[in-house]
């Protein structure tokens, strides 16, 4: 059998009695992977891969399996089951593991890091390399595509790991990411010190460096990467696995990497002036939400020349977007707006009671160039809490999208009403992150 034979129509089968293929999540020569989901209170995402069980290194990869179960560092993926099964006459392998939300073969077409996202990034899988070698084994495949994110967590993939002196039959697969020994020789740490160097070059550059395995030379460190990652690629690179540096190197060099300064570095004359200003800003901001607030009430307060229980005139049907919400600096609140009167009886429009801001991660806040918007349609019962939430424009990141529809399920609202009786609505929440703050515009939508 061929992995061609892993099908993506697969979706529904069941795996040992156990795991459900929920969805397709893709394939390569090693194998399908599906998502499915574990058992438990409460259950939670996982992901699972079949392989074929005659595959010419299916014995390596259940020997490798079994050392995994055993291994327990924060920066691995844990490895939950292995077993055997069959689909359509089929023999098949699996292993089930942690569910990633994101991996760095996803962010690199839209963006390289930054020096101080290549540093975070370097740090966990440096550890998690580290700890595999002093167990007696290797990673084997290291790439942006197995570098993954865990709950906000940078972990390495671990269903494919190879004891130290097996054949090198696998780093063909790899392409420029496998050393030039992988093939021919056993495996050794290096090999994984090899591709932490096309690793590191792809994470700045968006792009492997430029190297023909065929004539055995070195790859070209492109000049426009900073020089102090430069070096530490030159010497992961090293065509001579003898000549490579350790880890133990990389981390060393790493370390004496310093990062940018942050702005509260800068001189005590030039710093001083930007955070007065950001303050001023700030204020100001505040001072014209509150007055545009004071004056959206002014506009739709009924007039005092009504006489009482006369009916006013139908409201327009667009509704005005409610104030921003701002992380920093905070918004004013939001009062919700007064009755309206239909032939059908008195309609008063709901109100944000409660919100939450994403908490975003400092390295995700600077990777931020200009503006990320996000935006989340929510639907709130008539108690006033958000019953159900779907990215209505999830913008470029799937870490921002994640993290702005966590927050809005979180949302509390004054609920509308309609005949005097609470009702459900709709808003659309529209979320703006920049690297000064998160501001959240909430939008009424129905009724």
């Amino acid at each position: 059998m061929n992995t061609e034979e892993i099908r993506s129509d697969w979706v529904g089968r069941v795996i040992d009695g156990r795991f459900t293929l929920l969805q397709w999540l893709g394939g390569s020569e090693a194998g399908g992977v599906f998502l499915t989901e574990i058992e438990g209170n409460p259950s939670h995402k996982a992901a699972i891969k079949l392989m074929a069980a005659e595959a010419a290194d299916a014995e390596a990869h259940i020997a490798g399996w079994e050392v995994t179960a055993t291994l327990s560092h924060p920066h691995l993926m844990r490895l939950f089951q292995t077993g055997r099964c069959e689909i359509d006459a089929t023999q098949l392998l699996y292993a089930v593991t942690e569910y990633a939300e994101e991996n760095l073969a996803e962010i690199l077409p839209e963006r390289p890091l930054t020096p101080t996202e290549t540093r975070e990034m370097l740090g966990p899988v440096i550890d998690a390399l580290s700890y595999l070698h002093e167990k007696g084994l290797v990673h084997g495949h290291l790439k942006p595509s197995n570098i993954l994110v865990v709950n906000d967590q940078l972990k390495l993939s671990s269903d494919s790991l190879h004891l130290v002196g097996e054949l090198g039959k696998h780093s063909p697969a790899l392409g420029g990411y496998g050393a030039p020994e992988g093939a021919t020789e056993t495996i050794a740490p290096a090999v994984d010190v090899w591709s932490l160097g096309v690793t590191l070059v792809e994470a700045l550059t968006q792009h492997p460096p430029v190297w023909d395995r065929s004539t055995y030379k070195e790859p070209t460190v492109p000049e426009s990467i900073p020089q102090s990652f430069a070096e530490i690629a030159r010497e992961c690179l090293r065509a001579n696995p003898q000549y490579r540096c350790t880890l133990r190197d990389v981390k060393a060099r790493l370390e004496a990497v310093q990062p940018l300064p942050a702005p509260s570095d800068e001189t005590s004359e030039t710093a001083p002036t930007k955070l007065g200003l950001n303050i001023l800003i700030a204020v100001v901001l505040a001072v014209l939400a509150v007055i545009a607030v004071m004056q959206l009430r002014s506009c739709l307060a009924p007039s005092s020349s009504s006489t009482e229980g006369q009916q006013s005139a139908p409201a327009t049907a667009a509704v005005a977007p409610d104030p921003p919400v701002s992380k920093t600096p905070p918004a004013p609140a939001v009062s919700p707006a007064p009755a309206t009167q239909s032939s059908g009886g008195a309609i008063v429009k709901g109100a944000v009671a409660e919100q939450e801001l994403p908490d975003l991660l400092p390295s995700a806040i600077n990777s931020i160039q200009g503006q990320v918007n996000v935006k989340v349609r929510v639907t709130v019962d008539p108690s006033g809490k958000v019953s159900d939430a779907t990215l209505d424009s999830p913008g470029p990141s799937k870490y921002f999208a994640k993290a702005a529809l966590g927050a809005a399920q979180n949302w509390k609202f004054k609920p509308a009403e309609a005949d005097g009786q609470p009702a459900s609505s709709a808003w659309l929440l529209r979320f703006q992150f920049t690297r000064h703050g998160t501001e959240v515009t909430p939008v009424k939508v129905s009724p």
